[in-house]
């Protein structure tokens, strides 16, 4: 399940959540957080619970709900599951900051004969430290990662070159890794500005992310490009893969390709990168 683009749209503008899944994006994300105010909140759930519960509306993408932190997380979903055939693919649950903030959500759901995979969202200190017990958790399937809450918890100023939250970015995403769990990347907060968008995604890609949040429709296309390969990585995975073949066929398990000595680590490498060609290619 390719999560490329993880895409936030307001929880209060139901035309908003019906035009989300147009954008292209591998996740549509009904936000009844940061993007609602709290004269709001009412009225943002019974939207996101009228959209979620209409059968005509059944788009492609994943559509989760991203719900309040702490105990007003259980309200949102007390709220949300008075509709009893309510789509929900997954629920975000902000500023998780241990292993016991996703098992109470996940007991909630439970208890109520309902499952939903969890993006635990990783943005405070308490946060990363404990990413890896995060991840471990078995109704975690995703880590996110939040650099700007993460950076007003710890007093830091945000920069372009991102040092301020370099640590806590590669220790969410070997967190994921450790524990199988999709590794998601901060976002970029100038939605203009689509020349840094497309570096810091491949930052994001080359530190292992497999995906990006966005904040508008049109970061998702730059996001999806900078996490596809290129034609370069197409051809040498090939290549990878037809000598590995060969290799196999000799009882060889190490052998050369380009003048690079190829093992497994690097096939596995080869793999990923036509599994993401494939992905794309289907577009």
């Amino acid at each position: 399940m390719s999560r490329r683009s993880v895409l936030f749209t307001p929880g209060d503008s139901p035309d908003m959540l019906r035009k989300a899944p147009r954008s292209g994006a591998d996740v549509v994300v009904f936000d009844l957080e940061d993007a609602v105010s709290p004269d709001r909140k009412e009225d943002a759930r019974a939207t996101v619970r009228e959209v979620l519960e209409d059968p005509a509306f059944d788009p492609d993408c994943e559509v989760c709900v991203r719900v309040d932190s702490g105990e007003r997380a259980v309200d949102d979903l007390k709220a949300l599951l008075e509709a009893s055939s309510l789509r929900l693919d997954g629920v975000v649950l902000p500023k998780v900051a241990a292993g016991g903030d996703v098992e109470r959500v996940s007991k909630f759901l439970t208890d109520r004969d309902r499952t939903a995979p969890i993006f635990a969202l990783i943005e405070t200190a308490r946060g990363v430290l404990a990413a890896a017990e995060i991840a471990a958790v078995p109704a975690t399937d995703a880590l996110v990662f939040g650099a700007e809450d993460l950076a007003a918890d710890i007093g830091a100023t945000r920069t372009s070159e991102g040092t301020e939250v370099l640590y806590a970015r590669q220790r969410v995403v070997i967190a994921a890794a450790a524990h199988d769990c999709t590794a998601i990347d901060t976002l970029h907060t100038d939605f203009e500005d689509e020349a840094g968008l497309r570096e810091d995604a491949a930052v994001a890609r080359r530190l292992g992310y497999d995906g990006k949040l966005a904040i508008h429709p049109g970061q998702v296309d730059p996001i999806h490009e900078a996490f596809a390969p290129d034609e370069a990585e197409v051809a040498w995975a090939e290549r990878v893969l037809e000598a590995s073949e060969a290799a196999d066929a000799d009882g060889r398990g190490v052998f050369e390709v380009d003048g690079e000595m190829i093992d497994r680590p690097l096939i596995e490498r080869a793999e990923r990168i036509l599994e993401l060609d494939g992905e794309t290619d289907l577009e």
